[in-house]
């Protein structure tokens, strides 16, 4: 398999050289195969949440180089790393982050602006996420009237609208029942099959002893622990 992402000695620290300074990262070196499942595993305050952060382009390291497809992304210039999250990565959240008082394509369709193709299109690319993910009859209800369960299919949707390589997911159920954490993870393993790669970030025993995942890392107090296969 070809390395889709690599960090080397990636260091991450807030409030630096004040009295607040906290160090959340230190010198984590970690590769990522195309394709492969991933989990970083560990308590809060463990990093894992800030790594994903780093690797999904929505913050800069400190220190140390993070290679994504080839290019590396420390040092880019902000116009570029919102390209690259934009058109690399799919997100996860574990709050949803949706639109409560707008609809459910209206949501999904958000990550595809400001983009060079007709909103017919995007429409249908919609229509068919939502087709795949079995909510096509709700497109054009708000948020604010969905289950959770509906809730969090929309958040994949969204995720999956600009065709990403990589998706990232922070505790994806962190707020979920066994039920819709046993749902997610159907459809993230779904996905890895279509040739997906997915990082998750969780405490979740539920999601890092699931067999589609390949390895966990493990992470304590900013530092890479173990690296486990599966």
């Amino acid at each position: 398999m070809d390395s889709l992402i690599r960090t080397e000695n990636v260091t991450k620290i807030y409030n630096p050289r004040k009295p607040d300074e906290v160090r959340a990262l230190e010198s984590a070196t970690l590769n990522i195969d195309k394709g492969e499942v991933v989990v970083l595993k560990g308590p809060s305050g463990s990093g894992k949440t800030t790594l994903l952060s780093l690797i999904g382009c929505m913050g800069r390291p400190t220190s140390g180089r993070i290679v994504v497809d080839g290019r590396d992304i420390a040092k880019l210039p902000e116009r570029f790393l919102t390209l690259i999250r934009r058109r690399t990565f799919g997100f996860i959240f574990q709050q949803f982050n949706l639109i409560r008082n707008v609809s459910v394509l209206e949501n999904i369709l958000l990550p595809l602006y400001p983009v060079d193709i007709s909103f017919a299109d995007m429409r249908l690319r919609g229509e068919k996420i939502l087709e795949d993910l079995n909510i096509r009859d709700r497109m054009h209800t708000k948020v604010n009237k969905l289950s959770g369960g509906e809730q969090q299919r929309v958040a994949i949707a969204r995720a999956l609208i600009n065709g990403p390589e990589i998706i990232i997911a922070d505790e994806p159920t962190a707020h979920l029942d066994r039920k819709l954490s046993t749902d997610l993870l159907r459809i993230l393993q779904d996905l890895n099959i279509s040739g997906k790669t997915i990082v998750i970030a969780t405490h979740d025993p539920f999601v890092y002893d699931h067999p589609f995942v390949k390895r966990i890392v493990e992470m304590r107090d900013g530092r890479i622990q173990d690296i486990k296969l599966t």
